[in-house]
This record gives C-alpha cells, sequence and structure tokens, in this order.
C-alpha cells in the first residue's frame, strides 16, 4: 500500500474536481492519500513531501505563470532533494492563453531539476473536466500507483 500526497491550487474549483477524482480513486484502490490545498491545507514545508511514497501536484496557470498561492512552495522546492520520488503534475488549463498550461510546465521542471521522476505526460485539462476527463484523471492516478509498484 503507497502512501501518496495530492496537492492542488485551485482557483475556479476545475483543478480541485480533477484532484478529489484522484484522491477517491487512489483511496478505492486501497492506498493511503493525503488531500492538501495550496490556499487551505498547505505542508508546512514542502520538505514534507519527502514522507509520502508518491506526489500528485496540480495547479492552474495565473497569467502564464504559476499562482500566488503556489510560489512559496515553488521557492522551498530549491532547497528540497526529491531523488527517488514519482511526482506527477495536473491541472486544468486555458488555451486563450499563448502557452498551454505554463504553471505545469514551470513545477514538473523545478522537481525534475531537484532530482524527481515525473509520471507520465503532464495532465492538461482545458477548463473545467467533463466525465471524459475525470476517468482521465483516475487513469492517471492508477499508473502513477503501478509505476509506483514496480
Amino acid at each position: 500500500m503507497a502512501k501518496i500526497l495530492v496537492i492542488y491550487a485551485s482557483m475556479t474549483g476545475s483543478t480541485e474536481l480533477m484532484a478529489e477524482a484522484m484522491v477517491d480513486h487512489i483511496h478505492d484502490l486501497g492506498h493511503d492519500v493525503d488531500k492538501r490545498s495550496f490556499d487551505f491545507e498547505p505542508l508546512d514545508s514542502a520538505e514534507d513531501m519527502l514522507g509520502y511514497d508518491g506526489i500528485l501536484i496540480g495547479s492552474y496557470t495565473w497569467d502564464d505563470d504559476l499562482p500566488y498561492e503556489v510560489e512559496d512552495f515553488y521557492d522551498e522546492l530549491e532547497n528540497v532533494d526529491l531523488s527517488g520520488k514519482l511526482i506527477g503534475v495536473f491541472g486544468s488549463c486555458d488555451s486563450f492563453y499563448p502557452v498551454y498550461g505554463a504553471a505545469l510546465d514551470t513545477i514538473s521542471t523545478r522537481v525534475s531539476e531537484r532530482g524527481a521522476s515525473i509520471y507520465g505526460e503532464k495532465l492538461k485539462i482545458e477548463l473545467e473536466p467533463d466525465k471524459k476527463d475525470i476517468e482521465a484523471c483516475k487513469q492517471f492516478a492508477e499508473g502513477m500507483l503501478k509505476q509506483l509498484a514496480q
């Protein structure tokens, strides 16, 4: 049984819907899962991630960059060795902007630089997730669990 952290930032509720679908699915599969939001239930420090087997980080993109509630976490990552950690990155994106899901790319780059392995492709969903997107969220989480088990 894996211990998974799902931490996210959501402005409109779309990334939160994605996170909830993943949390519920991980729990249904019998794993221990801790859901946190950067706004309301942040980690005490980025180093707290080291206590988890796998990590799913979700965010929306604000004006082609990180949302303000993720900035401190992002800065703290500079001092955390994530070697051996498997991290998946997901979020609601808007194709209106020149860079689709720029915050997800920024987060993915930072955790990679700190030694983490990135699970699959970043899961980018256009605006609010529909039923098909929610299923993709569940499959994303399940795929990460399978990779952790290897």
